[in-house]
């Protein structure tokens, strides 16, 4: 039997428990698209290799590998609501990690709160994805998750500015020229304190907002149904198995265009780095509501999630072989390397592939809802390893020409994507 809303709840209105949601997912998002500037700002710091400034990315991502099942079995002992508001407490603690990371510049440190970041948002990913599923009829799920998906990456577009604004401030135009001294490394390293103590103490208010809150409570019914709801027997779902590895993929492919980006717009000299991943953010939004205005009245989700590997894998090509020297003016921005706007790009390729791949991969597990929901949650671990790879194809001293190249990492991701889409997801047996 299919998670529902409990009855005692069924006929109130869903439109203040999406609200809330929604903010959670901007929350979400705010503080994992940080990652963006994140990264290069670390760059800049401890002057990392770019195996080395993988580790950023690596240590957030990889937490889900850890996390994801035990993160299953806690939101369903502790239920979706009350898992939901004990992660966004944790994030406000972790918050509070970056601090004497910052204080110290010891890059250790960072990596701890990172990974601690990570396994929150490992439990919120875990709670909130099949709460908005089941938070209404099965058939307008990849509607709502749309939606959410647009406050997600509206959150992506907003963080990267308000980190420049608020961290950075002057030191871009430096950075993009050369290494940073030591003073302007303890200037910037001091900029961090105050935003994420703000950022703390804001989530910590809403985590108790969420505990109070009018939230529904989802009930896996029983009924006559003997399963054990067990990773083994989730797995033997064709559609469920390889919309994890579909998911991992995507994540990947999502975590190289939304948060590297700014560091190779770094390698080519571009002084607003540190904003590149708004662009990308900017065309995710974009192809978020493209997303909910065509399908499916004018194109069936299988499409959309065809034509967006299709496009992925020519803009794949593009950033490798297009002329290093190649730059178009871009509005508000001036002139950047077609390249790193290949890459933003891509953004737009990767809209629709999270909203796609959750419903199909959910589609008639019923009880085995929230364990498959942590395994699907377990496939953003590709968040760590795509950027890991991307490192080792660039090389300890990468440059303009082999940082290119490396990002045909993506190409299997787009092509076993495709594969999900016309087919992969319509199997129901291994047989």
């Amino acid at each position: 039997m299919e998670a529902t809303v409990s009855n005692s709840t069924t006929t109130k209105s869903n439109a203040i428990p999406l609200a809330i949601v929604a903010a959670m997912f901007f929350i979400l998002g705010f503080v994992t698209w940080l990652n963006g500037s994140l990264m290069p700002y670390l760059q800049q710091l401890f002057d990392l290799s770019p195996i080395q400034a993988s580790l950023i990315l690596f240590s957030f991502y990889i937490a889900v590998t850890f996390t994801a099942i035990p993160s299953a079995k806690f939101v369903k002992k502790v239920g979706y609501k009350n898992g939901m508001a004990i992660s966004i407490g944790m994030m406000m603690v972790t918050a509070l990690l970056y601090i004497p990371a910052a204080k110290t510049q010891v890059f250790a440190l960072f990596l701890v709160a990172q990974f601690t970041m990570g396994i929150a948002q490992t439990i919120l990913q875990t709670a909130v994805n099949p709460y908005v599923v089941r938070l209404g009829p099965e058939e307008s799920a990849a509607a709502r998750v749309s939606i959410m998906g647009i406050l997600n990456k509206f959150a992506g577009v907003i963080a990267p500015l308000a980190f420049t604004a608020l961290v950075l401030g002057g030191f871009n135009e430096a950075a993009a020229t050369g290494p940073l001294t030591q003073v302007e490394k303890d200037a910037m390293a001091g900029n961090l304190v105050m935003p994420y103590l703000g950022l703390a103490v804001f989530i910590g208010l809403f985590a108790v907002g969420i505990k109070f809150a009018p939230l529904p409570e989802i009930e896996e019914e029983d009924d006559n149904d003997k399963s054990t709801g067990t990773v083994k027997e989730a797995l033997a779902h064709p559609n469920l198995a390889l919309g994890v590895v579909a998911l991992f993929l995507y994540v990947a492919a999502e975590v190289i265009a939304g948060d590297t980006v700014g560091s190779f717009a770094l390698s080519m000299g571009v002084a607003n780095y540190s904003v590149m991943t708004s662009y990308t953010m900017a065309f995710m939004v974009t192809g978020y509501v493209l997303g909910i205005i065509l399908i499916p009245r004018v194109i069936s989700q299988q499409t959309a999630l065809t034509i967006s590997g299709i496009l992925g894998l020519a803009l794949t090509l593009g950033i490798a072989f297009v002329d290093s020297a190649a730059t178009l003016n871009v509005p508000t921005f001036g002139e950047m390397p077609v390249a790193v706007f290949f890459l933003a790009l891509c953004g737009l390729a990767n809209a629709i592939m999270w909203p796609a791949i959750w419903p199909l991969a959910l589609s008639g597990l019923g009880k085995l809802t929230s364990v498959a929901s942590g395994l699907l949650v377990m496939g953003i671990a590709g968040g760590a390893f795509g950027p890991l790879f991307l490192g080792l194809a660039k090389g300890s001293e990468a440059t303009v020409a082999s940082s290119q190249t490396a990002y045909l990492v993506l190409l299997p991701c787009y092509l076993f994507i495709l594969f999900y889409a016309q087919k992969g997801h319509k199997m129901r047996s291994w047989k």
